[in-house]
């Protein structure tokens, strides 16, 4: 019998640990580049909500009709939001901060309902880690809305 610690390793328990490795490290990898990818969608997620907000605010406030508020008040009418005029407030609030700029194939959708301006933003959100044959990047919404005529 062979002193202890001196025994020769049985045939099946000879092998490399490297494939072990290797497939770690792939899965490491591939799992950072998910985090760092679905952050960058959310930070241009959260970029886009802002300026929507702003857009919002903007469509809100200069898309409401009628010099009557400037002259002499409302009175007991409604304040009248139309969605054409909306819209014009939203585009010139886009151009005015640098939004196309910031968010290169930025697109805007505008809808009025009732006293509610909602403002839809749409832009490419590119990822900074790719894998071959995976996205590189992804279609990201930001939504805000305002209210022109609070009671």
């Amino acid at each position: 019998m062979p002193p202890l610690g001196t025994e020769r390793p049985r045939h099946g328990e000879r092998g490399s640990i490297t494939p072990l490795v290797v497939g770690f490290a792939a899965i490491l990898l591939m799992t950072i580049a998910v985090v760092v990818d679905a952050s960058a969608a959310f930070l241009e997620r959260q970029s886009l909500a802002t300026v929507a907000e702003g857009a919002a605010l903007q469509g809100a406030d200069l898309g409401a009709e009628g010099d009557e508020v400037y002259e002499g008040g409302l009175g007991d009418q409604p304040l009248r939001l139309t969605e054409a005029s909306a819209r014009a407030a939203v585009a010139a609030y886009l151009q005015d901060v640098g939004a196309y700029a910031d968010h290169p194939g930025l697109t805007y959708r505008v809808s009025v309902v009732g006293t509610r301006v909602e403002v839809r933003l749409t832009a490419p959100a590119d990822f900074p880690l790719t894998f071959p044959g995976l996205a590189t990047s992804a279609r990201v919404t930001g939504t805000g809305s305002a209210i022109a005529d609070p009671e």
